[in-house]
């Protein structure tokens, strides 16, 4: 599963970061995403929840 980012519709928000902290994160300035961290549901959720719909999940 991959999980993409439009920071052109990002309102940072922070959900993600503080739904799944080892999945969404910051380093360096930079926004990651290690889907690799949790469960695919666990993922898939914090997705839905983004308030600006920023996430998108690929399957």
């Amino acid at each position: 599963m991959q999980v993409i980012w439009d920071q052109n519709k990002c309102s940072h928000a922070g959900v993600c970061v503080r739904s799944l902290p080892n999945v969404f994160k910051v380093v360096d300035g930079q926004f990651v995403i290690d889907t690799a961290k949790a469960i695919e549901d666990e993922v898939v959720s914090v997705v839905n929840q983004c308030p600006s719909g920023a996430l998108q999940v690929l399957k």
